[in-house]
């Protein structure tokens, strides 16, 4: 289907120019990885192999969607414990479950329940309508730390990035949950996120998935270390 677009775009007259962006496949390869994230992940790592006329082409290869797989779970860093939280982060996007984990710590806080889905701004939402849910409890949480609004917006929106973590807000508010809760609260959490898709007619789940996943890791570990 893939290629079926891109021949059609290359027939019509500047179809590459207008409807390059429009390509309705957007994952491809073993590994199902997403071509955006390629096609990114080049522009700091620059690929090492022959491309075959695009990075798309790249990704539905053997070669190229092990490679981009592989460099979408590990090639980032994550203070996780345990690889099943990067398993969950490969299906929910980077990051998500330290995000989940910091969801649950205002949670803890607040006394107010959230959705783990590790989204901290919501998408869903613009200034207009105001903070989404976690946004909102944790502006209640870090007023007691005296952060404004905009402080707690501006952490926030490194979501997507590992100096989270370097932030006050992020600090203070593991800090409050560990006193509330009488122990550390966990920094990584499997995010509860149900995965939809024509593909699937079950009730399936991010955390599912990446339990599957860490299952035939443990499984492939235990047996390499059988062997002589």
């Amino acid at each position: 289907l893939s290629r079926i677009f891109e021949d059609f775009i290359d027939m019509v007259p500047m179809g590459r120019r207008l409807f390059a962006d429009r390509n309705p496949v957007r994952t491809g390869g073993a590994m199902q990885v997403s071509i955006v994230f390629a096609e990114q992940h080049v522009q700091r790592r620059p690929y090492p192999y022959p491309i075959d006329g695009n990075i798309r082409n790249e990704v539905f290869s053997r070669r190229g969607g092990l490679y981009f797989g592989i460099a979408h779970l590990l090639d980032y860093r994550a203070s996780y414990e345990r690889p099943l939280y990067r398993f969950a982060d490969f299906n929910a996007g980077h990051y998500t479950s330290r995000n989940a984990a910091f969801q649950n710590a205002v949670s803890i806080v607040s006394g107010q329940s959230l959705e783990l889905d590790g989204d901290l701004i919501d998408p869903r939402r613009d200034e207009t309508r105001g903070p989404g849910a976690t946004e909102a409890a944790t502006r209640s949480v870090a007023s007691r730390f005296g952060m404004s609004a905009a402080s707690v917006r501006a952490a926030l929106e490194q979501e997507k990035s590992p100096q989270f973590e370097d932030t006050a807000l992020f600090r203070r508010v593991f800090e409050a949950a560990d006193q509330a809760g009488g122990k550390p609260a966990p920094r990584a959490v499997l995010p509860r996120i149900r995965l939809k898709s024509p593909k699937i007619t079950r009730n399936l789940t991010t955390e599912w998935f990446a339990q599957r996943v860490d299952e035939r890791f443990q499984r492939c570990m235990n047996r390499a270390k059988a062997e002589p």
